[in-house]
């Protein structure tokens, strides 16, 4: 009997959205502790093109698949797992290795204490889209940063995915929320999203306007992705005694350390990665219980961009490089 197959992303060279190919696998078992997910939403990530470049925390082995986060349904199950069902509606977290286990494909093995059900009151194309964005933006201003009502927070790279949770997560802490984009265009969308206010740094000096709407006081808070040399002007824009969270790196340039700054203001800069909740089982469910709270009652939803078809996988990375999206990117497998 013919071996049931799938298709399945991989590439075999480190490169440009070009490399990725679309193949015919025979569709895997689950082992000890894995589960089998026919996929029908995949979330788009900065990290899974890195780690497509060669440029990410881990290299890839060729032919390597690719992707943390999928929502789909569970078709089976490995061995010693009773969390779980065949027929489940679940998504995925963020806690393996790409290589290992990439989720870009209409069938997935994962490990199961990387799997979640959602709220039924969303989408899978929503699913795909919950657990990179707020479990990185919970971690970063909750439980690294100390975020605290009617602190200053300013939020740069704000039109992401990650951008638009770290927003929605601090207006349901009651901070007061400075996003900043660099083009004009982008404005009103985050001010309808919850800013209340947005910087253009095509147009205005990102410190001067700070300090003007925080009457001198400067950013408690400061959520970046971006780095280089971004960070002395964050560092002129922070409060005394403020906190620079750094999740990212995407500049191209160095990123000089503002010492200066750092020592007048008695500053901290941290770098932060969102495995510091994901591979943290009790840090994990806070995040859950928390996130999946803001979800059931409306306070964190899902912002999604644009949709891509699984045959459309390669524009949809060079879409996310084009840094046009208002939100997520997902792709959906019929």
């Amino acid at each position: 009997m013919d071996t049931e197959t799938c298709k399945i992303v991989r590439f075999h060279e480190t490169g440009s959205a070009d490399v990725l190919t679309l193949e015919e696998c025979p569709i895997p078992e689950p082992q000890k502790d894995e589960l089998r997910i026919k996929v029908e939403a995949i979330g788009i990530n900065r990290a899974d093109i890195m780690f497509r470049e060669g440029q990410y925390l881990e290299n890839p082995e060729c032919p390597s698949r690719l992707g943390y986060e999928a929502a789909g349904v569970v078709t089976a199950v490995g061995p010693n797992i009773n969390t779980f069902n065949i027929g489940d509606r679940v998504s995925t977290i963020p806690s393996f290795s790409q290589g290992q286990y990439g989720v870009y494909g209409e069938s997935a093995i994962v490990p199961v204490h990387a799997v979640t059900s959602y709220p039924d009151s969303l989408s899978s194309t929503e699913g795909a889209a919950i657990w990179m964005q707020y479990l990185t933006a919970y971690g970063g201003l909750i439980k690294v940063g100390g975020l605290t009502a009617n602190d200053y927070v300013m939020i740069t790279a704000a039109s992401s995915s990650v951008g638009l949770a770290a927003i929605q997560i601090a207006k349901l802490t009651g901070a007061k929320v400075i996003a900043v984009t660099r083009g004009n265009a982008k404005k009103q969308f985050l001010l309808d999203a919850g800013a209340n206010d947005v910087i253009v740094t095509d147009e205005q000096n990102l410190v001067d306007k700070v300090m003007e709407i925080s009457d001198g006081h400067g950013a408690d808070l400061i959520f970046d992705p971006v780095g280089g040399p971004l960070l002395q002007q964050l560092a002129d824009a922070a409060a005394t005694g403020g906190t620079i969270i750094e999740y990212g790196a995407l500049a191209t340039e160095a990123t000089p350390y503002p010492l200066f700054s750092v020592l007048s203001k008695s500053l901290t800069i941290r770098g932060y990665l969102l495995f510091e909740i994901t591979l943290n089982p009790e840090r994990l469910q806070e995040a859950k219980d928390y996130i999946g709270e803001g979800l059931l009652s409306g306070n964190l939803k899902p912002i999604i961009d644009r949709t891509f078809s699984l045959d459309n996988i390669a524009e949809a990375h060079r879409y996310m490089e084009s840094n046009h999206q208002q939100g997520k990117i997902v792709v959906t497998v019929s």
